[in-house]
């Protein structure tokens, strides 16, 4: 049942000798109180030659359905009030049959989205920064999945360039064995920084760095052996993020190194097309008159993250053939991206407007970003851990004889840090105040979870009896809450087209609202069965869509909290 698309049907059914369906909007009101659906008639009236008012009290003296409860027509709209109990039946049925797969829908037609996100630099730690990539991609990637694509997701690991040829530099000049191997990560961190101090006071030390990496790029056994030692204990870190944040599994791994041996045939084609250019010993492509050129090779013969990504859309458009591919990256990134795709472009690929940068803000403490090189990177590890041990703390002061606690501290710690970044529109910078994500009220997860909580401990007492819906009351509690409902497979096709998981954040706190108002002005439980019955269908539908609205930002949904 579309609404929309029946109440379209219906008007053009009266004026298709005049007009189109195209030209027929169909608007969601405010205020509800009003209407449940409002048809503007301002745009009607150039082509009918007649008043708004004059066209709306035409369509509504010939509109003949049953669905509609009742048609005004106020200030040049035409405002319709659907038949609740026929809606609310309906969605009822849909649910309880659908459950899970509720706004499933196939405009993806199986083809396939290639996903580059998460994407955390190995011999760092995984910081806090790069949980907007991690989490944004995600739930991206179970939106899409959704709306019937075929998703590949990739973990495009940084691990090539010259911030390595840096840090071997470091290891070598600075590092001790023992020391690095007892605790990876964060001895690799020091000595990160510790170049880069070093460096502000010699700045040759950077072309140390860059000579390391070249040795990289032409195989030199140390420097390889190095490399490899550094990345495998970085996947080990890796792993135990990834499993708290329950991301287990990337279809590949395979990290900007990978494209090692495959950019040359890109450089080649660039060079027999005529679009490479040698200045000042380095090689570029020229875009437009107000982009800065792209620079595929420097002087010294070094490649670049851009010659790495070339080679990268090439592989994947080769090997997947992908419908779109999706760059889960930061705003910092947009001229990268835009470069990349000129260069396709000028090389004669229509598939480079397939290329989409999804750009996102930064995560900031204390109004500032995150930077490694400062030392001030926090490992993403410790801050879920520090959020679990929170809810712990709030379990044991609101549910001291809660079964399973660390397990249900550990769904609620996660999923808070978890929504709190998927709430806010992607490209928004968003600050990071543990206590305050973990608040039980408000738009926060835990609020959330809670809501979805509560219904689980009601549904104890549903009975299984059939509705008679000729006997029900419904009021404004329960016709929103189910018309929230009722529009959830909007809101997934809305999140996909602005690859925005906010769009769909945004509507379970809405439902969530939504379904607390109605508990707290519904008996829900009463001597009446058939009246009983139908408050508790009404939670077990909406426990359906907030659980599977949590599962798709990737937010798990314990039953008792």
């Amino acid at each position: 049942m579309n609404l929309k698309q029946i109440i379209k049907d219906d008007i053009y059914n009266i004026l298709s000798d005049s007009l189109s369906r195209e030209d027929i909007l169909i608007e969601n009101p405010k205020d509800r109180k009003m209407a449940d659906y409002a048809v503007p008639c301002f745009s009607l009236s150039k082509i009918l030659r007649k008043s708004p008012n004059d066209i709306g009290l035409m369509i509504k003296e010939n509109l003949n359905n049953e669905l509609y409860e009742s048609v005004d027509v106020i200030n040049g709209y035409l405002n319709i009030f659907v038949n609740k109990k026929k809606v609310i039946e309906y969605i009822i049925n849909k649910l309880k049959e659908e459950k899970e797969e509720y706004g499933s829908n196939n405009m993806g037609n199986n083809k396939t989205i290639v996903m580059d996100y998460s994407s955390p630099n190995i011999a760092k730690p995984f910081g806090v920064g790069h949980l907007r990539s991690t989490v944004i991609g995600n739930a991206i990637k179970n939106i899409s999945e959704k709306c019937g694509y075929e998703v590949v997701s990739i973990n495009h690991l940084g691990d090539w360039g010259t911030q390595f040829g840096k840090l071997i530099y470091a290891y070598k000049e600075w590092g001790n064995e023992d020391v690095v191997r007892n605790n990876p990560i964060d001895e690799l961190k020091k000595l990160y920084v510790k170049f880069h101090k070093e460096a502000e006071l010699n700045p040759e030390l950077e072309d140390e760095g860059r000579a390391y990496f070249k040795k990289l790029e032409d195989g030199d056994e140390e420097s390889l052996k190095i490399w490899e030692w550094f990345k495998a204990e970085s996947l080990k870190e890796f792993a135990g993020t990834y499993n708290l944040l329950g991301i287990n599994k990337f279809d590949s791994y395979n990290g900007e190194a990978f494209y090692n041996d495959k950019m040359e045939p890109v450089i080649r084609e660039l060079d027999e097309k005529n679009l490479l250019e040698l200045s000042d010993g380095a090689y570029i492509v020229r875009l437009t008159d107000d982009m800065p050129p792209a620079l595929i090779k420097r002087s010294d013969g070094a490649t670049l993250y851009i010659t790495r990504d070339l080679a990268a859309a090439f592989y994947r458009k080769k090997n997947y053939n992908f419908e779109e591919a999706l760059y889960v990256v930061g705003n910092e990134q947009t001229l990268h991206f835009t470069q990349l795709k000129l260069v396709l472009d000028k090389m004669g690929y229509e598939w480079s407007k397939d290329i989409k940068h999804i750009s996102f803000g930064m995560i900031l403490q204390d109004g500032k970003k995150m930077s490694t090189r400062q030392g001030k990177n926090v490992k993403l590890h410790d801050v879920l851990v520090e959020a679990i041990e929170l809810a712990n703390e709030y379990i044991k002061e609101r549910s001291p004889e809660l079964e399973n606690s660390n397990e249900v501290a550990r769904q609620i710690g996660v999923g808070a840090v978890i929504f709190n970044d998927l709430k806010n529109y992607r490209t928004s910078d968003i600050e990071f105040n543990l206590k305050d994500i973990l608040k039980f009220e408000g738009e926060t997860g835990p609020y959330i979870q809670y809501t979805n909580a509560r219904i689980n401990s009601l549904l104890n007492h549903k009975q299984n009896v059939n509705i008679d819906y000729n006997k029900i009351i419904i009021n404004e509690y329960t016709w929103n809450l189910v018309f929230k409902l009722y529009s959830f497979p909007e809101i997934i096709i809305r999140a996909k087209e602005k690859y925005d998981p906010s769009e769909l954040s945004k509507y379970i706190i809405d439902l969530a609202q939504d379904f607390n108002k109605f508990y707290g002005n519904e008996k829900i439980i009463d001597d009446d069965i058939n009246a009983t019955e139908f408050r508790l269908v009404i939670c077990e539908i909406v426990s359906i869509v907030l659980e599977e609205g949590m599962r798709i930002l990737g937010i798990e949904a314990p039953k008792q909290m």
